[in-house]
């Protein structure tokens, strides 16, 4: 139900905020940034944080170090591919640093799910397992569907090893995507350069092309002055 308080409220502050810099000149000098909730690769990081707090919830003893280490290894997925996202209005190096670290998390978070299977004596599904494919080939909108999936009733494996399995799996979609946006932040680099290239030709006019022109002059100078 939406009131002073609820959704409305709260989705009209969003918007105002997204139209804060709204001018051609933030545009010009900051490029696209943010938006990282569009991006394929939060929206399944996300969901395998969720899922993953629930996971060890009730399967990993708060005692248990892997407990913490799971969550946070979750954690950063997502936060650093939100982070990089925003950052990237002044920084594409460190767009590109934390949507990596962020990768790399996210390959912890999948070797963890994958060690707890083996700590409890449960099966690790390979690939071309039917059940392997039914759980990677779910991609479950919501963290209600995901664990639905985990706990439903009659199925052949245990519960515990069903929401391990399909954490592995999350984990490792989430990875591929943030490699995928890795090659991106790399093509468009290589098209529009950083935040500094964006400076230059917001005063100056000049195109991408022109800017990266003027680059490699400049290098190919101070080449000729060193030989």
């Amino acid at each position: 139900m939406s009131g002073p308080n609820g959704p409305d409220r709260q989705s009209d502050a969003e918007g105002q905020r997204g139209k804060a810099m709204s001018s051609e000149a933030a545009g010009r000098v900051y490029g696209q940034h943010s938006g990282y909730r569009k991006l394929k690769a939060y929206q399944v990081a996300e969901l395998l944080y969720d899922f993953t707090c629930r996971f060890c919830t009730r399967y990993v003893p708060r005692t248990d170090r892997h407990h913490d280490q799971m969550v946070q290894a979750a954690r950063s997925g997502y936060q650093n591919i939100a982070e990089g996202s925003e950052d990237s209005a002044t920084s594409k190096k460190l767009e590109m640093n934390l949507t990596n670290v962020a990768r790399a998390s996210l390959d912890e978070a999948r070797k963890d799910y994958i060690k707890h299977l083996a700590t409890l004596g449960l099966r690790h599904w390979q690939e071309d397992e039917a059940i392997f494919s039914e759980a990677r080939n779910l991609r479950p909108k919501t963290l209600e569907e995901a664990a639905a999936w985990g706990n439903r009733p009659g199925a052949a494996q245990p519960a515990e090893e069903r929401a391990a399995n399909l954490g592995a799996i999350l984990a490792g979609q989430a990875h591929w995507l943030t490699e995928r946006l890795l090659d991106r932040h790399a093509r468009d680099f290589e098209a529009g350069g950083g935040f500094s290239e964006r400076l230059y030709r917001a005063r100056t006019g000049q195109s991408g092309r022109s800017v990266s022109s003027v680059a490699s002059a400049k290098t190919q100078r101070r080449t000729d002055k060193t030989d």
